[in-house]
């Protein structure tokens, strides 16, 4: 009897495919986890070897034959499979595009998984002498000469891969003209660890913390690591990957933005000289590859990542840390709809490692579980250097007269804090010039033509952007509908402050800090350096800049509309605002200096405000968390979001209407059935969007229903005509 292959497939097809070997006398030792070359319809496509078996459903004489065999070991071990078949059943997506998503895109393609030796880059003695007249007249080789000279050690092709801008080619005729040249660099499998032991010791919080963690190692543990903005816990993380280390095991850290990845390493390489690969978005697919590989192989003993990173295969897996693990940019929200903090979480369980989540503000699903004893909860209460906390005042503006969003109070205390040579931090999340423009003269409003959503102003692009789909045109100079030159700008945006700013502060280094500005790579790391060393007098900016970052000389920062998610239908609005308030707050007076925080506010006797302010973030949520208990919403109940998009509105609608009237048919009754209602935004990118939220205080329940639904969603006659997905467990509705 032949044996079944049971092979994943990057499709969106909830099930497995069987295939039969190569050829009829095939001796090959199947291992799962390995990539085939498989036959589908008219394609070839790359596939994974999920298992065997000795019969299939499908008469054996109907199956076709593999094509190929890629791998003759598996890349990905047992544990790992097991977690994406998990993966698969929990967030109810096709097991074939899960585990795709487990491997680098280069070897979706089906390339070899090789890992070529890294060239190190150097200057020859021709190269390091060259003198003005000598130089090539090519930019790029005397831009590669001088970051050559500049750098301590020879860099690798990977560090090259950085830059921002193509190194191979003006290296390529400077190999050829002997000014530089290149050899291998030799990487250990099991490299010694070497550690630069820091200034300072751990306080006694700190080491508690370390002590209880390390006690776990070998074990599988979750413990939230909730210390105060600037309390040193990434100094905790290092000591506790120093144990890991030590003992040749790897350690997987993941992060929420791209933007912290290249500080973060640069810390981490001035302490751990050992292999440490990176793995997120804004690396090429080479790059991103050969980090995969060398944690694959075991090579690289310290992984640091965002959200992608958490399904990177660890030869000898010992800790994960999930730093931010409150950020909701740790769920993915398309495609595949996974939580990263969740799968770090049930991988580490899996693979019997503690898993450490580390926060000034958790979420509030993590507190609940920490109330309930799954999660230990740590706490750091005091700034590591010492310092105060900043102290944080409300600013009502009501009836008070803003220079584009800036209070005569806010914009004194910024003056005052410059002439004590210190640094201003003001946030604002919303980027642009301004968020709508309008007529005088009619009242028309620029709106995006394909989405239910006003056009933001960017005046220095000198044009009208959608946020929404990307949609972009001319700033006009006449009224869409009335020709009328009247058109004014409603709203701020961080364009608009600085242009303000520079107006009222003429001789103050201005930055302004957001995608916008920041869209050419390595500008931000540029102006972070460029804070760090005095540079800029007054940073304004987007969320960029609340998360992880110290700016020892900032003793101000002012959030200019604190309001904005007072009044919003979400319920979780409060709790994420909470959030952004103390971990931008949390930016200023970091060192010995004390900080300031104005909150600018048309509401200063809101509750939630009131709450925060008086009595801290931990009294705060345990509040919250009590109203969402009586309201029976998340983390006391559990949701699945099924969305439908079509360009026609009762398309979308009625198809949801229908699949309403299944799940009422199925669910048991502890589920809610609700809606479907439409999208908040109900039209994006041109197509109209519905929802229908299915709820059960029983993640059982609720899974169950959806099981016995999904099948029969797709017998829909209308599911061709309408593009769904489901989402399990969202944190946005939209």
């Amino acid at each position: 009897m032949s044996i079944i292959l049971k092979v994943a497939i990057p499709i969106p097809v909830r099930k497995t495919f069987d295939y039969l070997p190569p050829t009829i006398d095939s001796h090959i030792t199947w291992i799962p986890g390995c990539r085939v070359l498989v036959p589908f319809g008219s394609q070839t496509k790359t596939g994974v070897v999920l298992n065997t078996a000795d019969s299939s459903k499908i008469d054996t004489g109907k199956l076709k034959r593999i094509l190929a065999v890629i791998d003759n070991k598996a890349l990905i071990s047992f544990n790992d499979l097991d977690l994406l078949v998990w993966a698969a059943r929990y967030y109810h997506h096709p097991i074939g595009e899960v585990v795709s998503t487990a491997f680098p895109t280069v070897l979706r393609k089906g390339r070899q998984a090789e890992l070529k030796t890294e060239q190190l880059l150097f200057l020859t003695d021709l190269g390091k002498n060259i003198t003005a007249e000598e130089m090539p007249r090519a930019h790029r080789q005397v831009a590669l000469i001088e970051f050559l000279k500049t750098q301590p050690q020879a860099p690798t092709q990977t560090q090259l891969d950085t830059l921002g801008w193509n190194w191979r080619t003006p290296a390529k005729n400077l190999l050829a003209k002997k000014m530089i040249e290149q050899k291998p660099l030799r990487l250990p499998i099991n490299p010694a660890l070497q550690y630069t032991e820091p200034s300072f010791q751990p306080n006694s919080h700190q080491q508690d913390a370390i002590n209880k963690i390390q006690s776990a190692l070998g074990t599988f543990r979750v413990f939230l690591l909730d210390g105060v903005t600037g309390s040193g816990k990434t100094e905790v993380y290092f000591q506790l990957i120093r144990s890991v280390i030590h003992a040749q095991q790897q350690v997987m850290i993941l992060l929420p933005e791209i933007s912290l990845t290249p500080q973060l390493e640069s810390r981490f390489l001035t302490r751990f000289k050992v292999p440490i690969a990176v793995f997120h978005s804004r690396l090429t697919e080479r790059t991103r590859c050969r980090a995969w590989l060398q944690t694959q192989n075991g090579s690289a003993l310290i992984l640091l990542g965002t959200r992608s990173a958490v399904f990177t295969p660890l030869k000898r897996p010992g800790l994960i840390i999930l730093d931010e693990e409150h950020d909701p940019s740790y769920k993915q929200q398309e495609n595949f709809r996974f939580s990263a903090r969740d799968i770090a979480i049930k991988r580490a369980q899996r693979l019997k490692i503690p898993v450490v989540l580390g926060s000034a503000t958790p979420s509030f699903e993590t507190l609940v579980n920490t109330y309930q004893g799954r999660y230990q909860h740590l706490k750091l209460t005091q700034r590591a250097t010492g310092a105060m906390p900043p102290i944080i005042r409300l600013l009502d503006i009501r009836n008070l007269q803003l220079s584009h969003g800036l209070s005569a109070r806010l914009i004194q205390t910024i003056k005052q804090t410059l002439a004590n040579n210190e640094q201003v931090l003001l946030f604002l999340n919303r980027r642009g010039y301004a968020p709508s423009m309008i007529c005088n003269s009619c009242g028309w409003v620029a709106q995006c033509q394909n989405c239910d959503a006003n056009l933001v102003i960017h005046a220095r692009d000198q044009k009208l952007i959608c946020h929404h789909c990307g949609h972009q045109q001319t700033l006009p100079n006449t009224c869409g509908n009335c020709h009328s030159p009247d058109l004014e700008a409603l709203g701020i945006g961080t364009e608009r402050v600085e242009e303000i700013l520079i107006k009222i502060f003429p001789t103050a280094k201005i930055q302004r800090v957001d995608r916008d500005s920041t869209r050419k790579k390595g500008s931000l790391d540029k102006t972070l350096d460029d804070i760090q060393q005095g540079n800029v007098d007054i940073l304004i900016g987007t969320q960029m800049l609340a998360k992880g970052h110290h700016f020892p000389n900032v003793t101000l920062v002012g959030v200019l509309d604190t309001d904005a998610g007072l009044f919003s239908t979400d319920f979780r609005a409060t709790e994420r605002l909470a959030q952004l308030i103390l971990q931008v707050s949390g930016r200023a007076g970091r060192e010995q200096k004390p900080g300031r925080v104005i909150l600018q506010t048309r509401h200063p006797e809101h509750p939630s405000l009131q709450m925060l302010i008086e009595h801290g973030y931990e009294r705060f949520a345990h509040d919250a968390i009590a109203e969402r208990k009586r309201a029976g919403l998340p983390p006391f109940s559990h949701q699945a979001l099924i969305r439908a998009d079509a360009e026609n509105q009762d398309k979308a609608s009625t198809f949801l209407i229908q699949v309403g009237q299944l799940a009422k048919q199925t669910a048991h009754e502890q589920v809610l059935i609700l809606g479907p209602a439409p999208a908040p935004m109900i039209r994006r990118a041109g197509t109209y969007r519905f929802q229908l939220l299915i709820q059960s205080t029983s993640r059982k329940h609720l899974h169950s229903t959806l099981d016995k639904l999904l099948p029969d969603i797709g017998k829909l006659p209308k599911s061709v005509q309408v593009k769904w997905s489901i989402d399990i467990d969202p944190i946005d509705l939209f």
